[in-house]
């Protein structure tokens, strides 16, 4: 796999962590799902194609990039109850439950991927540069 490839793959999976990150922001008040269910923070976890280990027992040579592996349930991803009697989703003791997503702490989990995203976009541009500079040498040896 060229190094255009890993950097796309990395591309592909920070994305699609933005997605997730830029969800659960967007549902911090969100009482209930369009199935009636809490809406549950989720996290999106990556790693690599084939493990290291894989690859020394193989002999092979060639890392391969990333890929996602699934999605899960945010670790404390709790509930927050707040005092809101009026609220149409209000429990006979006036609260209402919210998921318990730290504003924060998903805002700066945001920057980290926006960066890693950035990050695999230069990768991506520097390896375009080098194989257009070999292509150039090759021209006139």
């Amino acid at each position: 796999m060229d190094a255009m490839a890993i950097s796309r793959t990395g591309l592909d999976v920070e994305w699609q962590r933005l997605q997730v990150i830029a969800e659960n922001l967007a549902n911090i008040n969100t009482t209930r799902t369009g199935s009636g269910d809490p809406f549950r923070p989720m996290r999106l976890l990556s790693g690599p194609q084939v493990d290291f280990a894989h690859l020394v027992k193989a002999d092979q040579k060639q890392p391969a990039g990333v890929e996602v592996l699934g999605l899960e349930p945010m670790a404390g991803g709790g509930t927050r109850r707040v005092y809101e009697p009026g609220h149409p989703h209000a429990d006979p003791d006036g609260f209402v439950t919210y998921p318990d997503i730290d504003h924060a702490s998903e805002m700066t989990l945001l920057i980290r991927t926006s960066r890693a995203y950035e990050a695999n976009l230069t990768a991506m541009s520097i390896a375009q540069q080098m194989y257009s500079r070999a292509a150039e040498l090759g021209k006139q040896a």
